[in-house]
């Protein structure tokens, strides 16, 4: 006779928030460490934000991330999906994605360890996150590369970096709205990065058609075209 295994139930709290230049899941990269140019911080909450829970955390180059699908939580889960990888037409596992409609709505990110904070308060200042603004994190752990690279694994139907091949230009109507944008120096390069990875539902890449696309950094309002695999930006304001 086999042994029933009895269900159970944890209650899980976030020991900290993301601060991401992503304010709409629109154009956040499908993978971390795509975007480099993409800054954020991890905000600690009480009972978790003493200087002691970080000892030691500055020897790390990079950390796993548990976080919680926070958006789309409450849409429950599929057991198929469509990866958009597979440009959305093709169905998968849903254990076999990382799509965020999941059985407990959990995903797990890497990113790199720029700066420890302590003062005025505890936080990790962390970059190429893919993170949405405002996210749980619930756990942090240290990336081990001698147990979590692992040489020879195998990335099943994304065993690649995908490549788009899009060339980014700016209008000068967005040149003016960067020269504006002293708060962020270093916006005109993130733009390009997260462009660079052609955020457009996979459907519609196929099409060139001259629709506007707009997306949300930080506090500016970015519109952008795509046309013969030249994406051109033609606002940048601030909201």
């Amino acid at each position: 006779m086999s042994e029933q295994v009895s269900e159970q139930q944890w209650t899980i709290e976030p020991v900290g928030y993301i601060r991401s230049p992503y304010r709409q899941k629109f154009a956040i990269p499908r993978q971390p460490g795509l975007v480099k140019s993409a800054i954020g911080s991890i905000e600690l909450v009480a009972p978790y934000h003493h200087p002691d829970c970080l000892r030691g955390i500055e020897d790390f180059s990079h950390l796993w991330l548990s976080f919680v699908f926070h958006e789309t939580a409450d849409q429950g889960w599929k057991p198929l999906v469509r990866p958009p990888r597979l440009g959305g037409n093709a169905k998968k596992g849903v254990f076999a994605t990382r799509s965020t409609f999941r059985p407990n709505a959990l995903g797990l990110s890497v990113v790199e360890l720029v700066e420890v904070q302590l003062s005025p308060k505890p936080e990790l200042i962390v970059r190429g996150l893919d993170l949405l603004d405002g996210t749980p994190i619930i756990d942090i752990k240290p990336y081990l590369p001698y147990a979590d690279a692992i040489p020879n694994a195998r990335g099943g139907f994304a065993d690649d970096r995908p490549s788009t091949g899009v060339v980014i230009e700016f209008s000068e109507a967005a040149e003016a709205g960067l020269r504006r944008a002293h708060a962020h120096p270093h916006l005109r390069q993130l733009i390009s990065e997260v462009l660079g990875q052609d955020p457009r539902p996979g459907y519609q890449r196929e099409q060139n058609w001259q629709k506007e696309y707009g997306m949300h950094l930080y506090h500016y309002n970015i519109k952008w075209r795509v046309q013969d695999g030249i994406a051109t930006v033609t606002q940048v304001s601030a909201e």
